[in-house]
């Protein structure tokens, strides 16, 4: 999977780190959409499927874990990437049993995250088969197949 082909949503309260990162992974050809407001990250993910979400463990008074569970309910087959500041209390512990979400810690630097990201999209080429969730061609309608008359 070429970077040109992988999409990253990026869910982050600071504007000024959401653009750092954007420059960052879109320098390297990853398409990069951001935001930092949770309905708007339903309506992207519901748009156009990313590959990957890039979320903070808090954004704004939200708690990341549970809007990353929320997000990958919607989009199964999204890499839940959760970049983690808090030190390792038993709330980090349970989240990194959860195996939707990997947990990356702060602070990190530019090449620590396009590596992590790079292992991500290496370990989703491991599995079988085509990309869940790739658009395919559709089907006739159920009701209008000739073979179910």
């Amino acid at each position: 999977m070429s970077a040109h082909n992988v999409t990253i949503l990026l869910f982050h309260s600071a504007p000024i780190v959401r653009t750092v990162i954007r420059e960052i992974l879109e320098r390297e050809g990853y398409v990069v959409r951001a935001t930092g407001d949770l309905g708007i990250a339903v309506d992207m993910v519901r748009e156009s499927p990313p590959d990957i979400l890039l979320i903070d463990d808090y954004v704004g008074d939200i708690n990341g874990h549970d809007a990353a569970l929320y997000l990958h309910q919607k989009v199964p087959h999204m890499s839940v990437l959760m970049v983690a500041g808090l030190p390792r209390d038993q709330r980090i512990e349970a989240w990194t049993r959860d195996e939707n979400i990997m947990i990356f810690p702060k602070p990190y630097g530019p090449d620590e995250l396009v590596v992590k990201v790079r292992e991500i999209l290496e370990a989703r080429k491991t599995q079988a088969g085509p990309r869940p969730g790739a658009r395919a061609r559709p089907g006739p309608h159920p009701s209008r197949d000739p073979r179910r008359q």
